[in-house]
């Protein structure tokens, strides 16, 4: 079965969104072994500069990325996809590699880094969200793309 690992800075805050980020793992528990793992974000001092504050969030993303992961970041500036060339990615992906790991920074983004390290650049929208929201989008994202693999109702 496939392992999807999600790596996310800082924990959600609003209930509403860990009430639907619940309702689509427990969903997605049908398809794929799913790890949330959560990082603590860096301490923004007053004048400190984003670079600094991406670099040690950087730093503790790394260390949860294995060598063998198909590693995606979510970037405002990477590939958009619609959600059945999503869906034909990961079932691509999953081919080759086992474990494929989904990154979404704080609110500063992600470090160039960890950018240079993904294997791939996604961009859940043209539209900026928060990070927070992004979470969701993405899980809903991940479940609609297996229930299009399997030809299940739920996409349209």
């Amino acid at each position: 079965m496939l392992t999807i690992k999600i790596i996310v800075v800082d924990r959600t805050r609003a209930a509403f969104l860990e009430q639907g980020e619940a309702f689509y793992l427990k969903r997605l528990k049908r398809y794929a072994r799913v790890e949330w793992e959560s990082v603590r974000p860096a301490r923004i001092r007053k004048g400190s500069p984003a670079r600094i504050v991406l670099a040690e969030e950087g730093k503790a993303i790394a260390r949860r990325i294995g060598d063998r992961e198909y590693v995606v970041a979510l970037d405002r500036g990477g590939k958009s996809r619609s959600s059945r060339e999503l869906a034909s990615r990961i079932e691509r992906v999953s081919m080759s590699h086992p474990r494929l790991t989904f990154i979404i920074g704080g609110p500063l983004g992600l470090s160039e880094t960890i950018l240079e390290r993904a294997d791939e650049i996604l961009s859940l929208s043209r539209l900026t969200l928060t990070h927070e929201m992004s979470r969701l989008f993405l899980l809903e994202q991940l479940y609609r793309s297996f229930t299009i693999l399997r030809g299940e109702k739920y996409h349209k």
